[in-house]
């Protein structure tokens, strides 16, 4: 069975990423891309659909575990009687090329006495439905199936044998003895593969990712969280194209039990400007250059085709399928690969682009010629529909909406694009985007304000509450002294508190709340838990109007939430004390760090 979502590790070599539980077990990993099939899927169901289990023989959960230095390099210690050992968990960086096969490197250290170990690596590719066929060569176990192959080199002297699709090693570690497994990737039709010497490797790795992470400029209080999200979200970077995913992972439910299970392995354009935001101010240039480039592919092509996903290199076409022979995590159905708001209308994306671009422009990127054209043509698009509904920043599987949020994100593809217009002096329809921005100024606040109350509201004619409200403070639409602003934060952090954090809406489980926050129909029947990323907005936002104390605490509280390794998934249920969703989340990673540089104080 797989562990709690926040018992899990992150380790990855930028274009793929593994999860390793506290009982040393790796229950998720696809290769050789975020997006690809899986050939560990224990995490959405058990041993016998993928994982790896490494550890003291008859021992549980892990002693301590750590990551060495600012890297992606896990280390988990193991106290039994017989002595103390040491498991190193990596994979060697591949480089944007992308040319190296990818590894996965295992070291075990004893560090006193004499510790027998076990290892049980069951390989089920295609997402745990296909066994391999597996053989022994000079120096590996080869398991092959269809278009996949693994390689497992094993140091001599280590008892290694096969049984029930499953290749068992069986050996004693003593203090100061080193025993590294390497486990290669690569396509089914290559005969050989190149060895690997695993401490040379994990010397390079370890110096990579701290040569890396010593270019943050954040030297405030949250320095640690902040930098280990910034590593997080490195690590989500799919090196060859600059597309960061929003997880690694895919069908980690929102509520145990329920159907609210998504795949995250791809690209969404709504992280795009608080991510590019994040990179900037701390420091990573060249990272948010190639995020920007990634958007720009993708996103080329006719106006009217913008999606709100897309692949790690720029697909457009990802299937939403169900798999059936997956019992998924604790028994939480369906579990899903591929996702279907590729196929929806989220108006809310041309904003998100624009003011990428925008704050682009402000860090001293380049506005190019052809950019420009593009621009030109996706505000020549959003000027004939913004006033059509939509589904919505949150991605609703009900009807559309005239949603707020997105209303408010046209206004700001409006507002951008009239500045960078200004700014570059480059030719445009600034008169047209003036009173575009004017326009759907003035819906909002006849629509999607409830004058009764005094408050924003999710959607044009409906009472329930939504964090992404929050915006309207966030984007500029109106100035944080406004009482329509002050108010609507006070119903937000209010009627959508949820165990001290907020929740994303009340949704048609969890019903009406107080302030008149009624239950918002988004095609779902089941609940789910806080939204860590809205109870980092709410921070934002209390600060902005005048209460830094309030938003300090809401902050502090938020990150303590984080594993024992810093990592945060996309909700946290304030009654079972667990995280939610797919983790870790690049999301609510990303808010961490823009709420930290907003909180920090100027010295």
């Amino acid at each position: 069975m797989a562990g709690r979502i926040e018992d899990y590790a992150l380790i990855g070599d930028l274009q793929t990423a593994a999860l390793v539980g506290r009982d040393g077990s790796v229950d998720w990993l696809c290769l050789p891309r975020f997006d690809s099939p899986s050939c560990f899927a224990g995490l959405l169901g058990g041993p016998c659909h993928g994982a790896w289990r490494l550890a003291p023989a008859g021992a549980g959960a892990c002693r301590t575990r750590r990551y060495r230095g600012d890297s992606l390099v896990l280390e988990s210690e193991w106290h039994t009687a017989a002595g103390r050992v040491r498991v190193t968990d990596f994979m060697p960086q591949r480089g944007p090329d992308g040319r190296r096969a990818p590894q996965l490197i295992r070291v075990v250290e004893g560090l006193t006495g004499s510790v027998p170990m076990h290892g049980a690596l069951r390989l089920r590719f295609n997402y745990g439905r296909v066994d391999p066929w597996v053989r022994r060569t000079e120096h590996h176990r080869v398991a092959v199936a269809g278009p996949d192959s693994a390689w497992l080199r094993v140091p001599d002297g280590v008892h290694t044998y096969g049984l029930g699709g499953v290749t068992t090693s069986e050996f004693t570690v003593t203090a100061g003895q080193r025993v590294p497994f390497v486990l290669t990737w690569q396509p089914s039709h290559l005969t050989t593969t190149p060895r690997t010497d695993p401490d040379p490797a994990l010397l390079d790795t370890v110096s990579r990712w701290q040569q890396w992470a010593a270019g943050c400029r954040y030297q405030g209080e949250w320095r640690a969280a902040v930098l280990r999200s910034l590593i997080t979200l490195k690590a989500l970077a799919y090196a060859p194209t600059g597309g960061i995913v929003a997880a690694p992972t895919a069908s980690l439910p929102e509520r145990i039990g329920g159907a609210r299970n998504w795949d995250y392995r791809f690209c969404w354009l709504r992280d795009s400007s608080m991510t590019l935001s994040a990179l900037l101010r701390s420091g990573f240039r060249e990272e948010a250059v190639a995020w920007r480039r990634w958007l720009l592919r993708a996103i080329a092509g006719d106006p009217g085709d913008l999606q709100a996903v897309y692949g790690v290199a720029g697909e457009r076409v990802l299937g939403e399928t169900t798999a059936d022979w997956l019992p998924g995590y604790e028994d939480s159905r369906p579990v899903r690969f591929g996702n279907a708001a590729v196929g929806q209308l989220q108006l809310d994306v041309y904003g998100e682009v624009v003011d990428t671009l925008h704050l682009a422009l402000l860090a001293g990127l380049p506005m190019e010629r052809h950019v420009w054209t593009l621009l030109r043509a996706l505000m020549a698009y959003l000027e004939r529909h913004w006033r059509e509904p939509d589904e919505g920043l949150w991605e609703v599987r009900g009807e559309r909406r005239h949603f707020v949020h997105s209303k408010v994100m046209c206004w700001v593809a409006a507002d951008r694009a009239v500045r960078l217009a200004d700014a570059t002096g480059l030719p445009a329809p600034t008169e047209r985007w003036r009173a575009m921005r004017d326009a759907v100024h003035a819906d909002v606040c006849a629509h999607g304000y409830d004058r009764r109350r005094g408050v924003f509201v999710q959607h044009y004619g409906g009472p329930g509450l939504d964090a992404a409200t929050l915006f309207v403070v966030k984007s500029g639409f109106l100035p944080p002294d406004d009482p329509r602003v002050v108010r609507t934060v006070d119903a937000v952090r209010d009627g959508l508190d949820h165990g001290g954090l907020v929740r994303r809406y009340r949704t048609g489980r969890t019903g009406g709340g107080p302030n008149g926050s009624a239950a918002s129909g988004d095609g779902l029947a089941d609940g789910e838990g806080a939204f860590l990323a809205c109870s980092f907005w709410l921070a934002d936002a209390l600060a902005a109007t005048g209460r830094a104390h309030e938003a300090r605490e809401l902050f502090g509280r938020v990150v303590g939430l984080a594993n024992d390794l810093g990592l945060l998934s996309e909700q946290w249920d304030p009654h079972t004390g667990r995280q939610l969703g797919n983790t870790p989340q690049a999301f609510t990673h990303v808010a961490l760090v823009n709420t930290a540089f907003a909180l920090t104080r100027p010295d």
